[in-house]
């Protein structure tokens, strides 16, 4: 188990490129219910001192973390890395109850917005959709409890040190198909 002491209390904010600060801030604020917070305009950007005009704004969760947009004023949307599969990257976010995910997903769905689901993953049930940056965006209500989450976080390390068995099994049945 990791004994590494353990800085990090929570997330200030993770940020995302978007085509459109209007049409993110309505998809986020409008439709999703999270409030814009703040927003920033910057010609500079200020780590680097490169140029580079840009709106940064951001939405606000329930427990005070963010979720952020950088908008380059270039109309060019978020880009996802085309030899990674469309379900691999996507953003998660916790809501309180099976009501509140059954809510959002009607919400999503009158504003003509696709939605997966409701899955069930045996600790937390889930939809997902896309935002208008083509984000996906995945919205969880934790059904397993305490000691069941602790069975998990015990196990955690011996299940990882399977990878490589099932990295190589995988590399095998891949050589297996190319080679018919």
């Amino acid at each position: 188990m990791n004994t590494t002491p353990n800085p990090v209390q929570s997330l200030h904010h993770f940020a995302y490129r978007c085509r459109n600060a209007e049409e993110t801030r309505h998809f986020y604020e409008d439709i999703l219910g999270m409030p814009l917070v703040h927003t920033v305009y910057h010609e500079h950007v200020p780590s680097t001192g490169e140029y580079h005009p840009y709106f940064h704004i951001f939405f606000q969760m329930q427990d005070g973390g963010c979720l952020a947009f950088f908008d380059l004023l270039d109309d060019t949307e978020y880009t996802p890395d085309p030899k990674t599969p469309a379900w691999v990257n996507h953003l998660a976010m916790n809501v309180a109850s099976r009501e509140d995910l059954s809510v959002a997903k009607a919400r999503l769905e009158a504003h003509g917005i696709e939605v997966l689901g409701i899955v069930d993953h045996k600790i937390f049930d889930s939809i997902y959709f896309f935002d208008p940056n083509g984000i996906r965006l995945e919205l969880a209500y934790q059904t397993a409890g305490a000691e069941k989450l602790a069975e998990l976080a015990a196990d955690a390390h011996a299940s990882l040190a399977l990878r490589d068995a099932k990295f190589a099994a995988r590399r095998a049945k891949l050589a297996g198909e190319a080679s018919l």
